[in-house]
């Protein structure tokens, strides 16, 4: 909130935004699919069974309805009604994606330091011989100095897992963070000794899923995203 004072020194602060009545007919009808009310494929109330439940008028009810149905959470069948939809995980990250500031970022790199250490440990129990070799085409220094390669690099691990939960939760990080972690890879290939470590530790992180060691997998991949942190906050987040 931004506070200012005017010539008389009376003190003023910016006015406190009032919620649409659509908006709160919207959380609502979430807050009521979240608490069981409505189940997944039951039907919603009718237009006008919401205004009288919630006393509004039609408008704020239908633009309810059109968020909702936006988000993915709504299905509108024309000349039936509005259904709850099943709880889908694409739509879900899709409308969810972010514009990060650098407090999300860093948010959002934490997740990672979280989850992938489990993936990497849970594709080194899964992998296949076909497994090894995809990820071993991304490991050349001519590959990796391409930063689409470096994100296959760590999508094909979580994809190893076969949970497409956390593929799309990972996939979903990778797309909130891409500007930053461009730059994190343009400074990483710009000085050859950082470069170099960051393969080391690629082929570190291959080893061990490599042989099956899911131990070893995880403890490389959390000394990987360690360092990639340094770099993230000394030289990208700080600029």
């Amino acid at each position: 909130m931004k506070f200012e004072k005017k010539g008389g020194g009376k003190l003023t602060a910016d006015k406190i935004a009032v919620k649409k009545v659509s908006e709160q007919v919207e959380e609502r009808i979430k807050r009521m699919i979240q608490s069981g009310m409505f189940k997944e494929g039951e039907k919603l109330p009718s237009v006008r069974e919401l205004c009288e439940m919630f006393e509004v008028g039609r408008s704020a009810v239908r633009d309810a309805m059109t968020t909702l149905k936006g988000k993915g959470i709504l299905q509108v069948k024309q000349g039936e009604g509005a259904y709850i939809r099943a709880f889908d995980t694409e739509s879900f990250f899709t409308t969810q994606l972010m514009l990060p500031d650098t407090k999300d970022i860093r948010e959002l790199f934490q997740a990672r330091k979280m989850i992938e250490p489990g993936l990497a440990g849970m594709a080194a129990e899964k992998r296949t011989v076909e497994d090894v070799c995809i990820l071993e085409s991304f490991l050349s220094q001519e590959v990796m100095a391409n930063w689409e390669a470096d994100y296959e690099f760590h999508m094909k691990i979580a994809r190893i897992t076969g949970n497409m939960i956390l593929v799309k939760l990972m996939a979903f990080i990778a797309a909130s963070t891409r500007k930053a972690m461009i730059d994190v890879h343009q400074h990483i290939q710009s000085r050859d000794e950082i470069s170099n470590l960051v393969m080391e530790q690629h082929n570190r992180i291959f080893k061990s899923i490599q042989s099956s060691d899911a131990t070893a997998a995880k403890e490389n991949m959390i000394s990987h995203l360690e360092f990639v942190e340094k770099v993230l906050v000394n030289n990208v987040l700080q600029s």
